[in-house]
């Protein structure tokens, strides 16, 4: 099967992508976290915990995104 991917609109991209995630929702037996996101997670965590972390409001993050892309 092939999706023409570039006469799809983004709603319609958006819905064949939603319509996967949910068939493999209901297929894949066990979709758990691999451990190492958890170590991830806790890591990030523990640089909050002690100020090492920095942070964006969504406005500021949207900003530096569309700077990254164009």
């Amino acid at each position: 099967m092939k999706l023409n991917l570039k006469d799809m609109t983004t709603g319609e991209k958006l819905q064949a992508m939603e319509l996967l995630w949910d068939d493999i929702c209901r297929s894949v037996p066990d979709l758990s976290s691999p451990a190492w996101h958890g170590d991830i997670i806790a890591e990030r965590e523990n640089k909050a915990k002690e100020g090492k972390e920095k942070f964006l409001d969504w406005k500021e993050a949207k900003d530096v995104i569309k700077k990254s892309i164009s």
